[in-house]
């Protein structure tokens, strides 16, 4: 079944933007000591002109039934970009006011195609076939930093300050129709028309300079942030082989992102002659969640049935422990997928031997263990299987959090969770978690906010309006005790939300 029109087009619009680039000109002390030129300010559009638009944006995208929030991938995607922020920070590419205004959020697709792309407002979006194919996590930094890049140097701000006779609504359109160019052109010609067309094929033609430039700032972000800099010849070796192998549709990177024999020899240029052609070799954890992608991506049942076959097959044993580590844990996961988890089971033992000594390669073991148990109903199995307590990341709560809920256990969770949303308020799948243990309690009036949160987290204005008039509604009819505190809320995030949804909609006139 084909998706919607407008979803093709939320999906054109994140690559239309990745194909302008999305940043604007480094700062000037640092091109002034590196003695390169700049490629302009994009003062023309505002920065929060363009978090607007990038927030109208987003908000279809997570509409998408192609979003995924999975909070394994989702945490090592979001880590790698905020170690990459933090380096652009210190070497004053990222000024103050973009660093405040833009959202610097990380959204996953589970689209298999190759593909990364930069979106107005600081949003990066990736497709698990980019996860499922880097080889590294130096290589996958390589593609963060260069869209990050392409954001701090407001690229973006001036492809569409080239627009500026256009409204919001009419950039957006174009934007989306490149992107959904990526996956389907004819759906990008019903939707790109006349000037429309025009204005994406000046961007496409608009985007060398932009690319030489993110490649340059990208590398120089890669040791700061602690990855290696031949991640980015690593990755441009797999461009160029798709490349020789005349892309076939399912590496829209290449398109977005033409790779040039200048930009691949600049590249190399940058690294010592000894390590230009240095094979990284990927940790355990970046090889089991290159798997991971793989599988969640919904390759086929034909391709599942392989890989739930693979720690069977001769020689197996013999393979460098990455690739027994990467092969167990899809095969697990294969499993949860075609549900048989006693063949999962059976493989967990031989994980968590592969992956002892390396602290965050078994912890994903034992979170993969859970979700077995978890998919068989035995959530007391799964509860046991959790590592200890201790600093707890977002995976491994929201993991808790849905296992406590299967035990009856959600009071528990509350604390943790409220802790969580106090200093990630944007996170809309821990208010989703924080909704279900609040109504798991009889606590409807807080389950109903936390509802309305999730909506607002993403963007989703007037359906979080109408949960917070659900829950003044709830109020007014209820008969038991109110929780006045819980009312002043509800109708002080109302009247927010309300004038945000209001701003949402005068953006796109």
């Amino acid at each position: 079944m084909q998706k919607s029109t407008l979803l093709l087009a939320a999906k054109a619009l994140a690559l239309s933007l990745s194909i302008a680039g999305a940043g604007g000109v480094a700062p000037a002390t640092a091109l002034a000591a590196s003695g390169l030129p700049t490629l302009g300010d994009g003062a023309d559009l505002s920065v929060s002109a363009e978090r607007r638009l990038g927030d109208s944006i987003i908000r279809e995208l997570y509409r998408d039934p192609d979003y995924l929030d999975d909070p394994v991938l989702q945490d090592y995607v979001q880590t790698q970009w905020q170690a990459l922020l933090a380096a652009a920070r210190v070497r004053g590419e990222l000024s103050p006011e973009l660093d405040e205004r833009f959202a610097w959020e990380v959204l996953l697709g589970r689209d298999r195609s190759v593909n990364a792309f930069a979106l107005p407002g600081g949003y990066l979006g990736v497709h698990l076939g980019l996860l499922g194919v880097v080889s590294s996590r130096d290589e996958l930094a390589s593609v963060l930093a260069h869209e990050l890049s392409h954001v701090t140097q407001r690229h973006i701000a001036r492809l569409l300050a080239q627009q500026s006779r256009q409204t919001p609504l009419v950039l957006g359109t174009m934007i989306l129709a490149a992107l959904a160019a990526s996956k389907s052109p004819q759906a990008a010609q019903a939707i790109t028309v006349g000037g429309q067309a025009l204005a994406v094929q000046n961007q496409l033609n608009f985007s060398r300079d932009m690319e030489r430039e993110a490649d340059r700032v990208g590398h120089s972000l890669m040791a700061p942030a602690g990855f290696a800099p031949e991640g980015f010849v690593g990755m441009f070796d797999k461009l160029q082989h798709a490349n020789r192998l005349n892309d076939n549709g399912s590496w829209p990177y290449l398109r977005s992102h033409p790779l040039t024999t200048q930009r691949v020899a600049d590249m190399q240029a940058r690294l010592p002659l000894q390590t230009t052609r240095e094979v990284l070799a990927p940790t355990l954890e970046h090889a089991m969640l290159a798997a991971r992608a793989r599988v969640l991506s919904r390759p086929g049942v034909d391709m599942l049935r392989q890989w739930l076959a693979e720690p069977r097959s001769h020689g197996f044993a013999q393979r460098a422990p990455h690739q027994q580590a990467a092969a167990l844990y899809a095969a697990m996961l294969t499993a949860i997928a075609l549900h048989e988890p006693q063949q999962a089971r059976q493989w967990l033992p031989r994980l968590q031997a592969v992956t002892q000594g390396d602290v965050r390669a078994h912890t994903l073991a034992q979170w993969l263990g859970a979700e077995v148990e978890l998919s068989a109903r035995d959530a007391a199995a799964a509860w046991r299987l959790l590592p200890e307590q201790g600093r707890e990341d977002r995976p491994g709560l929201l993991l808790r959090a849905q296992i406590a809920l299967s035990l009856g256990r959600a009071a528990e969770m509350v604390g943790p969770l409220q802790t969580w949303v106090s200093t990630h308020p944007r996170d809309a799948g821990a208010w989703q978690a924080l909704a279900s243990a609040w109504q798991a309690q009889g606590q409807t009036l807080r389950a109903i906010r936390a509802e309305a949160e999730a909506h607002a987290a993403r963007y989703d204005y007037a359906a979080a309006v109408d949960r917070f008039k659900a829950g003044q509604e709830w109020a007014r009819k209820s008969s038991s005790a109110q929780d006045f505190v819980e009312v002043s809320i509800i109708d002080t995030r109302l009247r927010a939300v309300q004038a945000l949804a209001k701003e949402q909609a005068a953006a796109l006139r």
